[in-house]
């Protein structure tokens, strides 16, 4: 059973949320907050797999959630739900430490998919905002040609060989948090949004060989 703490400032948006995840016989709401000073003790608490946070919320803002859920719940994953797709919005989030970033607009079966991915430590990007991030590295003139830095190609490696995040860090001797954002700045020098496509997008264009 994946357990789920909800934080977002509108009861009524909470309610909605919560009667989807507990349709899924995998999913259930642990507890629920409405902003992050509550949430962070909630947390700390309940130790839940997973909490699904807004951004933007009067009692608190969601990117402070995130970082304090990183300095003190380090093990639990991080899911953004959001209406806000902008880059101001959005790459503080990932910066934070943000597991997945999912927008508002996403149908259910979108939701639970990311759910239960997220809570696996797996990253699920909204299209929106892949195509943001893709925008984000062009705008930056690297991306005439995908190149993938030794550290980069490294953890893609390991994920090609089906290695989960968390042991990547062992592997490597990094934290799981820096695992994810490597892999999120893989994801937009190769315009995909989620494991499988970036290592096989890596095969096509060479920059991963089969191993015998």
């Amino acid at each position: 059973m994946i357990r789920v703490v909800l934080v977002d400032d509108h009861p009524v948006v909470r309610d909605g949320l919560a009667g989807q995840i507990a349709s899924q016989d995998d999913l259930t709401v642990a507890g629920e907050a409405g902003g992050g000073h509550e949430a962070l003790a909630l947390v700390e608490r309940l130790r839940p797999d997973l909490v699904v946070t807004d951004l933007r919320m009067r009692t608190g803002d969601g990117v402070e959630l995130i970082e304090a859920l990183r300095r003190r719940v380090p093990a639990v994953a991080v899911l953004v739900l959001t209406t806000y797709g902008t880059e101001a919005d959005l790459l503080p989030a990932l910066e934070a430490g943000a597991t997945s970033i999912l927008l508002k607009d996403a149908s259910r079966q979108e939701l639970f998919h990311a759910v239960r991915m997220t809570s696996r430590g797996e990253t699920v990007l909204s299209p929106a905002v892949a195509e943001l991030l893709v925008r984000r590295y062009r705008t930056d003139g690297q991306a005439d040609g995908v190149s993938l830095s030794p550290r980069e190609l490294e953890i893609l490696g390991l994920v090609a060989d089906g290695t989960a995040n968390r042991e990547i860090g062992r592997t490597l001797h990094i934290s799981e948090t820096t695992v994810k954002t490597h892999l999120v700045r893989v994801y937009a020098k190769l315009e995909v949004s989620d494991r499988a496509a970036a290592v096989a997008s890596a095969y096509r264009r060479g920059l991963l060989r089969l191993r015998s």
